[in-house]
Formats: structure tokens, C-alpha cells, sequence
């Protein structure tokens, strides 16, 4: 006989399981179900820490079964196809399972393939990225003597779209106390305009770049990775008028060429280096992408504001795989799941959902160096919005380095994630 729930939750990460726990609390008369395969959770916040040698990888995983509420039926499968005409969802071993109310939130995923030698330049450990394997980011950068430093991110959407500048900024750091300094060409590269979307914190970063000599190309998009050359290749889509970086904030190749750069017969770009981090392309997992459920951009369709879905009323996205224009973080998810909750209590009780809205809350805490962290907080029209309570902790501007927001993230947010969010409490 197949299963059936009054809601039924994809993904055990933070969305569901936050959104499980909460419901929990509500309403202990609800029967829910949570699908995920996962034996292992990880807090991977920490994870550009541990790339920079300052947390150890191990206090950021703990055993799934630890996590899943009481009540709630953890059902350890994968899902493979969505049937939202007749609310269900079938899975690998376990067949369908039918819903009344649907949470969809199971992350995302790593698309190495979708950048030209990006997979077996990872899986030969010529480069690293914090995404998959900080402790290997932290190996190299420890052998790291010298040379060409490439940072750099894909023009896919990514989870945390400020981690692969965080470790640009631990690396600089960590080589200036090294003495490797001057004998480092340090460069982050990224297909965006600018550093940072929101104008107070962009102002910030930019001294911090300058502050540690790192070069910074904007509109640069990685293409192909040759990792047993040790070449990435760049499309270069600098606009002609665009200021140099010593003058304002960017540097086209032919401006400012220490890496010994060259052009390919096609345009493109390649560069020599010594180390190279990235984030992997990213998108929503297929089973999802290839869905009913899915915009034209792979990721989950729901309001931006209400987080349900387009088309299925009774369906609602939390987390990273919901196409909304915002970063995809913890903090977003942390403002979002209480919509969502909001929205399925009242549909079932009224048949009409909550008149709370989502305004695109995100939150970055963007660290800068060991010891010092800017917290980017910000909505859907990158307004930075920090949070009140920030005060109580004597931090009055969070756009600017401080040592007690390092300490927020390093030891409060570790703390909270594990102790309230995951439980289902407010934070």
C-alpha cells in the first residue's frame, strides 16, 4: 500500500528540515512525511572556514537520523518524478507517495560538466573549490608557494553567491601572513558587473580587494578548465568603456596584465595558475528541472512573494531550488519557510493562503580576512536591511569589518543553526 501524508516535504536539508520541526510545533496532529536519501547533514556555512584552516569539517556533519523531528516519518529514498495532476511524487524503491499539501526543497546541485574540463580537473586535485571538498582547498593553499591565485564563479546561479570571494579574501590573508604576499598575483574573476549587488557593501569589498592587491575582473565567465596544464580560459565580455581597477573597479586584460594572460584564436582568454578555486556550476536537480514544476530556467516556479507554486495551488519551494531573485542561503531560507507554513495552515483551514510576503530576505556573512566580517543583509531590490538585534552584540554597521561579526560566524550562527533552526525555532 503506498504512503500518503497531509504534507509531504522533499529534502532533509535546512528547508525541510526546518519547515518539518516548525510544523511540528504548530500542529502535532499532522501526519508529515520527508523524503532524502542522505545519511549524513552538514552545516556547509562552515565549509569556507574550513577551506582556510580555522574549522574542523568534522563538527560540521552530524548523522540525518539525529535531525528528523519526533513525528515525522523520515522516508530515506530518493525521489525521481513529480505527478502534481494527482499529488504524488514517485521514488526510487519506495514507489508513490501522495500528498495533500507538497514542500519542494531539496537544494541544489553540482554541475561541474557544464564548464569544459571543469569534472576531471576536480577529481585530479589540480583545483578546489570549498563547495565539495574544503579540506582539499585548505591542503592546497598550505602548498601553495607562489604565483598565479585564481578565484573565480560561474554564470550559473550558486548557493551562497558570496563564498568564492570569502576565500580570495581568507587566502590573501593567509599568504600575507605567510610572507608569500609578493610573490603571489592574486585575481578574482566573475561573469557579474560588479563585487557585490548591494552599494553600501560593494563600497566595503572594493576596499578590502585594494587592501590586499587583488585583481579584480568583473564580466570574466570560466569556460574551460585544463587541469594537468594548469590553464583556465575566460570569456572576456568587458564592456570597451569600462574603467580600469586602479582607477575605479575593474581591469580589463589588456590594462593590467601581471599573469601573463593570452588571447586564444577564438577570443577567449587563458591564464596560467599555480592554484585555482571555483564554485562549480549549480542547478536544481534533475528530477525537478526536467518537471511540470520547473521554469525556463530549470529551477522550481513559484511567486516570489507567496513561494507557491505558478500552476499547482498546494504546492510550495523552500531553499535553493526555488527560481526567485535571491541569494540562495541558510538566512534566505531561515525568512522564507515561515511563509511558506503560513500559506499551508491557512489553505487547509480557510482554503485561502496567509497575506504575509517574502521580500526576498538574504542575508551574506562575507568574511574578509581571519578575524573580520562584513554581514551583507539585504531584499529583492538589494537594500541593505540589517538586522536590529545586530546592536545587542555593540555592531552598529555591519557594512564595515568587524571582529565580533567573525566571532557570529564562526561560534553564533554554528550554534543556532544546530540548536534553533534545525529545531524548528524562531531565530
Amino acid at each position: 500500500m503506498s504512503k500518503s501524508f497531509e504534507i509531504l516535504i522533499i529534502g532533509a536539508g535546512t528547508g525541510g528540515l526546518m519547515t518539518a520541526a516548525r510544523l511540528r510545533k504548530l500542529d502535532k496532529s499532522l501526519s508529515i512525511g520527508i523524503i532524502d536519501p542522505a545519511d549524513t547533514h552538514y552545516y556547509q556555512p562552515a565549509w569556507t572556514l574550513v577551506g582556510a584552516g580555522t574549522f574542523d569539517y568534522k563538527k560540521t556533519a552530524k548523522p540525518m537520523a539525529d535531525l528528523i523531528p519526533n513525528g515525522v516519518e523520515w522516508i530515506k529514498d530518493a525521489v525521481t518524478s513529480f505527478d502534481p495532476e494527482n499529488n504524488a511524487v514517485s521514488t526510487a524503491s519506495n514507489g508513490s507517495i501522495s500528498y495533500d499539501y507538497l514542500v519542494v526543497s531539496p537544494g541544489l546541485v553540482m554541475e561541474p560538466s557544464m564548464i569544459k574540463g571543469l569534472e576531471e580537473a576536480m577529481k585530479s586535485g589540480a583545483v578546489c573549490s570549498n563547495y565539495t571538498d574544503p579540506e582539499h582547498t585548505w591542503k592546497l593553499l598550505q602548498e601553495f608557494k607562489g604565483g598565479n591565485a585564481i578565484f573565480t564563479q560561474p554564470a550559473t546561479p550558486i548557493k551562497c553567491g558570496g563564498a568564492p570571494q570569502k576565500i580570495a579574501y581568507l587566502a590573501a590573508d593567509y599568504l600575507k601572513k605567510k610572507g608569500l604576499a609578493k610573490k603571489t598575483n592574486m585575481m578574482f574573476a566573475t561573469p557579474g558587473t560588479v563585487i557585490f549587488g548591494v552599494p553600501v557593501i560593494r563600497e566595503t569589498l572594493m576596499k578590502v580587494i585594494r587592501k590586499y592587491g587583488i585583481h579584480f575582473h568583473p564580466y570574466h565567465t570560466p569556460v574551460e578548465i585544463d587541469g594537468k596544464n594548469k590553464v583556465a580560459y575566460f570569456i572576456d565580455k568587458t564592456p570597451e568603456d569600462h574603467a580600469c581597477f586602479s582607477q575605479k573597479e575593474g581591469c580589463s586584460w589588456d590594462a593590467q596584465n601581471a599573469f601573463g594572460a593570452t588571447k586564444t584564436e577564438d577570443g577567449r582568454i587563458a591564464v596560467k595558475f599555480d592554484f585555482l578555486h571555483l564554485a562549480p556550476p549549480q542547478a536544481a536537480p534533475k528530477f525537478v528541472r526536467e518537471s511540470a514544476l520547473a521554469n525556463e530556467g530549470g529551477w522550481l516556479d513559484v511567486h516570489k512573494h507567496t513561494l507557491q507554486h505558478q500552476k499547482f495551488a498546494n504546492v510550495f519551494g523552500v531553499g535553493d531550488v526555488v527560481g526567485v531573485p535571491t541569494a540562495k542561503t541558510g538566512a534566505a531560507i531561515r525568512k522564507q519557510v515561515p511563509i511558506v507554513i503560513d500559506n499551508i495552515l491557512k489553505l487547509k483551514k480557510q482554503n485561502q493562503i496567509g497575506d504575509k510576503s517574502y521580500n526576498g530576505y538574504s542575508s551574506c556573512p562575507l568574511v574578509t580576512g581571519y578575524g573580520k566580517m562584513v554581514l551583507a543583509e539585504f531584499d529583492y531590490d538589494n537594500n541593505f536591511t540589517p538586522d536590529p538585534k545586530l546592536k545587542q552584540m555593540l555592531v552598529f554597521d555591519s557594512s564595515k569589518e568587524h571582529w565580533r561579526l567573525w566571532m557570529l560566524k564562526k561560534f553564533g550562527l554554528p550554534y543556532l543553526y544546530w540548536n534553533k533552526m534545525l529545531k524548528g525555532e524562531d531565530v
